[in-house]
């Protein structure tokens, strides 16, 4: 027996499977072993430690397990389940998504070790011969009527804004004082404070809105009238103080503004280009980037129809299947509710939204699974580089730093979640390269 493998060999576990697509792991580590091993750790902490009065690695054990009683105790346990995960890789048929404890390991006691791990484990998916998938897109040409309504656009786009006597029409911006009806809580921040009243400012009759209802409302408006609307702000809203809050507003119209449309020459001198026709260009390339965009997205929903008929029916994990449908719930719950009236009547139709989120979560979590199995088939990972490039993506839309949304990820269990979704979002990528034409 190798040194290396000792505590792994030392390893008992009885597999048990309670439901299909689960697993249950019944560990139990040998009283001789996690001594020997906690001897071990003691060993390797007293050669990187200082204490005072002794050179470095001379540290009494006896002193150090005292001292680093904490130390010790982490990385111990840590050493015991990267040898309960050894013992199940040993088992290379099963194919593991996701691992939980079902009861914990007591570091503190005495005698053998004990713990289980609930395991949920993918059943076998056959999806047939997937290289011999062919799709065929064709790409959409770029036609000189696309370039000019993108033209159109750039000149209205670029143009500055300049008062009108006019009502107010959709994407106008319009000069107000506005007050809202909210009461502001003591330590109201400065964007709460203008969320709710402020003088001599300007809204934009376009999405997104900052206050919701605003264009509705005020479209139409005049100069030197006042309107009033109710606003009802929804999970979204970016201010927690006003999630779910209605608040109503009494707006008045200082002046209406529309963008002035730009002549060729002030677009061109507006983006620094010397012609048109150049521009012209920069367009055309840009609306064909679009195109291949959108084929390619086509083709990945029509691979993927492909391999979800090739996979026929199979049982999926009840417990990721829970999971899923609580998420999907809660995206409904995101999506309807944006008042306390909004959220009684959820509460009237919940079997309703929970009926939707069964199926949305069955429909959610197949896809999962069998791209899951694509992925393994095609022997792609995803490196640590890969994700903390997609993590860092994640916490500028999030508005959080990047360690807070690894944090944040950690805590919920996700981070390997994550990493399977770019490993199956790589393969599905990988495949439609090959087979699109």
């Amino acid at each position: 027996m190798s040194k290396k493998n000792m505590l792994v060999d030392s390893v008992k576990v009885e597999f048990t499977d309670p439901q299909p697509c689960c697993r249950e792991a019944a560990f139990t580590i040998p009283a001789d072993a996690v001594k020997a091993e906690k001897a071990k750790v003691t060993a390797y902490i007293s050669g990187v430690v200082r204490l005072p009065g002794f050179r470095a690695g001379k540290a009494p054990a006896n002193l150090v397990s005292v001292k680093f009683a904490g130390e010790i105790k982490e990385e111990l346990r840590n050493r015991i389940m990267s040898a309960a995960f050894a013992k199940i890789e040993e088992n290379k048929e099963m194919e593991l998504l996701t691992v939980g404890f079902k009861t914990q390991p007591d570091m503190e006691k005495d005698g053998d070790l004990e713990f289980v791990l609930n395991m949920n484990i993918a059943h076998e998916i056959d999806l047939g011969d997937y290289n011999a998938i062919s799709v065929e897109l064709p790409q959409d040409a770029v036609t000189e009527e696309m370039i000019d309504e993108r033209l159109k656009l750039y000149h209205t786009m670029y143009g500055s804004f300049a008062d009108v006597e006019e009502p107010a029409k959709a994407d106008d911006m319009l000069k107000v004082n506005y007050s809202g009806d909210f009461e502001l809580p003591e330590d109201a921040s400065a964007s709460l404070k203008r969320r709710i009243a402020a003088d001599d400012t300007f809204l934009m009759l376009s999405e997104p809105e900052s206050i919701p209802g605003a264009i509705a409302a005020l479209t139409g408006a005049e100069k030197d009238k006042e309107y009033s609307f109710t606003a009802n702000f929804d999970e979204n809203c970016g201010e927690d103080a006003l999630k779910g809050k209605s608040v109503n507003y009494k707006v008045k119209v200082l002046a209406v503004q529309r963008r002035k449309e730009l002549t060729d020459a002030e677009l061109l001198e507006k983006i620094k280009m010397d012609s048109i026709e150049e521009l012209r260009k920069v367009i055309r390339q840009g609306l064909e980037r679009d195109s291949e965009a959108k084929r390619r997205q086509d083709a990945a929903e029509a691979v993927f129809k492909k391999l979800d008929e090739a996979a026929g029916d199979f049982p999926m994990p009840p417990a990721l299947l829970e999971n899923e449908n609580s998420k999907e719930l809660q995206n409904i719950a995101r999506t309807v509710v944006h008042s306390e009236d909004d959220a009684e009547k959820f509460k009237k139709e919940i079997d309703e939204h929970k009926k939707t989120a069964e199926a949305n979560a069955k429909v959610a979590l197949r896809r999962r699974l069998i791209l899951a199995k694509l992925a393994k088939l095609e022997n792609l990972t995803v490196s640590d580089a890969e994700l903390d490039d997609r993590i860092t993506g994640m916490s500028y839309y999030y508005g959080m730093k990047p360690a807070e949304m690894r944090n944040a990820l950690q805590r919920n269990g996700a981070i390997e979640e994550l990493r399977m979704e770019m490993a199956a979002e790589k393969a599905l990528e990988q495949l439609v390269a090959k087979v699109i034409k």
